[in-house]
């Protein structure tokens, strides 16, 4: 059946338009129902006999959702439980408009075969569309649609004798659309009611989601915050300059403080500071807001006062009494100052945390602590307190009424025990937004069939290299290898170089499942004792896998060298090779070294690193950076993988022979690729840091008498290389480390997006990345490029659109930052864990910065740093005099130099189980009167100091 709707329209021009509106409606779309004798289906997907028991409705019933239920309350219909859901058509496009990640969490439930979710097209059955009436709000349309898909899956059911007993359950929490569907002889309920009537499962309630109406919260309380003015009016004010909009940052150390960076290209005001509970107006972490620049007399300077939110209750007094400590108006430091006017988007997300310990009392309501400090507490209800205490849990933010200090929240999930390393691990992983399900069936769909071989269809546009002598050199028990290299003399006395890569693009195809879930996954990710691979593990540790005496499909970039390391001409094809060894760099270093070892792999490696030094050389005098940051390895039990050892990663010639080929071959490709598509390559580049980044890193050196000069990378890298001193060699590391902190953080980029190129750390004008694709989606794009290139493969839509090479940068950069601060956080529990067992330990250390109260030390045994306090609560009072200029602290007669060598006590700090920290004491240099290393270890404790140690200022 057509249905056609014909209207005209006006042009520009003054003309009229004829437009025909066609929708196609169909008697044959089935219900989905087992036991259906009206449809013919071949798979029908709802049960005959659902599970579920209410005791509103004790005959069996599948539930039919509204759109409302399905934004708010999908925690509920994502648990196990819940199966047996009608999805309606109507229902979907609206939440498809409205929410695309809840979107995408319904179409996971439907592709998931053990929640029998069924998608019912009511849109185009001739029974269920219907036309919208004259006056009737597109709103109202809808509500009419589901309660007349409602009404017919009723009375459909009632024809079929096996299933006549079956009711079909209409949930919504519109209170009219409810009134008016029972009155239409619908049985309908609001979600609340539905799921407190469930008999077996009482634990869903906690998973209510608290939607409450803002109008409804002013007469319940005294009013604490702003009401936000509609997006209609931040939108016409941002556009006359009234408002200006940018992305909301909460201070991880002040809960009064935050800042917005504004979006746009105007150079001026490019940070705002908020302070005060109020002035932040209940915007959260990652919010993009609209806010009001105050009046330049109420500018306040960033407060360097460290307050945590330690309130259990909506007493707004002691927060008023901490916003007076904060009151810095005209202070000279004042930078450009606002409040919150309104909301523009939501970034809320399920967060990992902790019940309040305090709070777990036979009281429902209970306040909900973060993993992550700059998300403030959360109000929520829960019948299992006593279960929850010590426990890691999920809780999805609702609300925030503006007579609450805290947003209204929901019980999600129970993750585990506190401290327990699994939950610790997948807490780390939520947190930072790491795809580590289990990849799922349709991806795995795309997965090549084994036994796999190479056929004559993949040796197309592909050369044979197994003659030759390649072998790879990674890191002792990597088992996803990359990378490949050869070196061969030629007959006219050159050097032939083969730099050889895993050839992934070849089993991910572009669109497909795999190709979408490599792109969402970005990166792989490395954790202490896991790796969560960006592709299967058929392809990572295996297919892809440049494994020793195997063949394997590689992408390969061979140039010809003189033997000063100059390239005569390179070659970019496609290939097979038989790599001949999988060395560790210290078996390759071994080889390199051993006089008695002469073979094909020993000759080429000795070749490779000669090579090396000479590119490296080249590449340090053109200006590229030798920077430094301490790295550490842990060495873990066996059985139970805790860490049994601590030690900083060892780096040998071997590592810096790898490291040159893979950067000649990146900065070749990047050439290549750009040559051939200058709109839609994809390129790193490493901004130059502003001069003022350099402050602390002058200044130190200046300390030491050394002059460290940056115009430009050329002239700090001849300054590194000459801050040297006989007496302390570990200084020349300490003065990279802190350069390493003066840097920028490279990225991805789309060339036609951009015209800065260059790569600052080294000294590159072009660079790109190829050289990992198993585990950077980066190279994967690139391999496809370079493969266009060379005529080795065909191109697609999306690889020469330049603003969807800009999504996928975009991504790749979040993923790739989560994936470095994820790893940092496995290195901190893992350390916390090691001293955990190690228990008190002294050590040597060098001091990396001083703060006002605090000095910053670095222990390169264990690349560990952490702070020592002189001043804070329940300690001494002491003189502390600090220096910016030289910098320094002094605290009563003992003066702190940055890079000064000391002695500190380290120990585990676990008062806290959420947030556990290593605590460093100082033991040399003694302050005499100050017994540091007691005095906090008292405070911690909860214990007075002890007098003889007090003193006055």
């Amino acid at each position: 059946m057509l249905q056609s709707k014909t209207f005209i329209k006006k042009t520009r021009s003054g003309g009229v338009m004829k437009i025909v509106r066609e929708h196609y409606l169909r008697d044959d779309i089935t219900c989905g129902c087992h036991g259906c004798d009206e449809c013919q289906q071949e798979s029908p997907v709802l049960q005959m006999e659902p599970v579920l028991q209410s005791s509103l409705c004790p005959s069996p019933h599948y539930i039919l959702p509204d759109t409302n239920v399905l934004l708010h309350q999908i925690d509920i219909l994502e648990d196990p439980v819940i199966q047996n859901v009608i999805l309606l058509q109507t229902v979907l496009q609206e939440v498809r408009k409205r929410s695309a990640p809840v979107y995408k969490r319904i179409k996971d439930l439907t592709n998931n075969p053990e929640k029998f979710f069924y998608t019912f097209t009511n849109e185009h059955h001739r029974e269920t569309y219907i036309e919208r009436e004259q006056g009737e709000s597109a709103n109202d349309r809808n509500d009419r649609a589901i309660r007349t898909a409602a009404n017919w899956y009723a009375k459909h059911l009632k024809k079929s004798a096996d299933i006549k007993n079956l009711e079909v359950l209409l949930i919504t929490n519109d209170r009219g659309n409810k009134q008016k569907a029972v009155e239409e002889g619908v049985v309908a309920f609001t979600c609340e009611e539905y799921i407190k009537s469930l008999i077996a499962n009482p634990e869903l309630v906690d998973r209510l989601a608290c939607v409450s109406d803002e109008k409804n919260d002013i007469d319940s309380g005294k009013m604490i915050f702003s009401e936000h003015l509609p997006l209609s009016k931040l939108q016409q004010g941002i556009k006359s300059g009234i408002y200006l909009q940018g992305t909301f940052r909460a201070s991880r150390d002040n809960f009064l403080e935050a800042t917005v960076w504004i979006h746009g290209d105007s150079e001026e005001q490019k940070e705002i500071l908020l302070q005060g509970l109020r002035n932040i107006n209940r915007a959260m972490h990652e919010d993009v807001v609209a806010v009001q620049l105050l009046e330049k007399e109420n500018w306040v300077a960033p407060s360097s006062v460290v307050l945590q939110d330690e309130g259990e209750s909506d007493d707004i007094d002691s927060v008023e009494e901490k916003e007076k400590m904060l009151q810095t108006a005209g202070n000279k430091s004042a930078k450009p100052s606002g409040k919150v006017v309104g909301i523009i988007k939501r970034n809320w997300r399920p967060y990992c945390g902790m019940l309040c310990r305090s709070q777990i009392k036979e009281s429902s309501r209970h306040l909900f602590v973060p993993a992550d400090r700059r998300i403030p507490r959360i109000r929520i209800e829960t019948r299992q307190s006593s279960t929850l205490e010590g426990q890691r849990i999920i809780v999805s933010i609702d609300g925030w009424p503006r007579n609450s200090r805290y947003p209204n929240g929901h019980f999600v999930k129970n993750l585990g025990t506190a401290g327990d390393k699994e939950t610790e691990t997948e807490v780390l992983l939520l947190e930072h937004d790491v795809p580590h399900q289990p990849f799922s069936q349709a991806v795995l769909s795309f997965l090549p069939q084994m036994p796999w071989a190479i056929t004559p269809e993949d040796m197309r546009n592909r050369i044979d290299l197994r003659h030759l002598y390649v072998c790879s050199v990674d890191p002792p028990g990597c088992t996803d290898i990359d990378d490949a290299l050869h070196c061969r003399e030629l007959e006219n006395g050159n050097l032939e170089v083969g730099v050889h890569i895993a050839d992934v693009s070849h089993f991910i195809r572009p669109g497909n499942a795999l190709d979408q879930e490599a792109a969402n996954r970005g990166t792989t990710v490395y954790l202490c004792e896991k790796r969560i691979d960006m592709v299967p593990e058929l392809l990572s540790s295996n297919l892809c896998s440049l494994r020793s005496d195997v063949d394997r499909l590689a992408f390969s970039c061979i140039w010809e060298l003189n033997h000063n390391a100059e390239i005569i001409k390179t070659k970019f094809t496609k290939s097979v090779i038989n790599s001949k060894a999988s060395l560790t760099y210290a078996e390759a270093q071994m080889r390199i070294d051993s006089p008695n070892m002469n073979d094909e792999i020993t000759k080429s490696l000795r070749l490779l690193n000669k090579l090396a030094k000479i590119l490296k050389k080249r590449r340090i005098d053109n200006g590229a950076l030798t920077l430094s940051s301490p790295e550490v390895r842990f060495h873990l039990d066996s059985e139970t993988h805790d860490p049994i050892d601590l030690q900083t990663k060892e780096l040998k010639e071997t590592n810096s022979m790898v490291e040159e080929f893979m950067l000649l071959a990146n900065i070749s490709v990047a050439q290549k690729i750009y040559d051939e598509f200058s709109e839609y390559a994809l390129l790193r580049k490493h901004p130059a840091p502003p001069p003022g980044n350099y402050d602390i890193l002058v200044k130190a050196a200046h300390s030491k008498n050394l002059e460290i000069k940056t115009d430009s990378a050329k002239a700090l890298a001849d300054s590194l290389d000459k801050a040297e001193c006989a007496e302390f060699p570990y200084l020349n590391t300490l003065l990279r480390i802190l350069a390493t902190r003066c840097m920028m953080q490279a990225v991805y980029f789309c060339s036609g997006m951009d015209n800065d190129f260059h790569h600052y750390g080294l000294a590159s004008p072009i660079y790109t990345h190829f050289t990992s694709p198993i585990r950077r989606y980066a190279d994967v794009i690139v391999h496809r490029l370079l493969a266009v290139a060379v005529g080795a493969d065909c191109t697609y839509p999306d690889l020469t659109d330049k603003h969807k090479q800009a999504e996928i940068c975009k991504n790749i950069n979040f993923r790739h930052k989560m994936a470095q601060y994820s790893q940092r956080a496995s290195v901190a529990f893992h350390t916390q864990l090691f001293f955990k067992t190690k228990g008190i330990v002294n050590e040597e250390g060098y001091i990396l910065f001083v703060r006002k109260n605090a000095i910053v030390v670095l222990i390169p045994k264990f690349g560990l740093e952490g702070t020592v306090f002189f001043e804070g609560k329940n300690q001494p009072k002491c003189r502390l005099t600090y220096n910016d200029e030289i910098p320094s602290l002094t605290v009563e007669n003992t003066t702190f130099f940055m890079f000064d060598k000391v002695t500190v006590k380290i120990t585990l700090d676990a008062s806290n189980i959420q947030h556990q920290k290593i605590c460093m004491d100082l033991v040399e240099p003694q302050i005499p009167g100050i017994n540091t290393t007691e005095n906090n270890q008292r405070q911690r404790n909860g214990e007075p100091i002890s007098k003889k140690s007090k003193l006055t200022k």
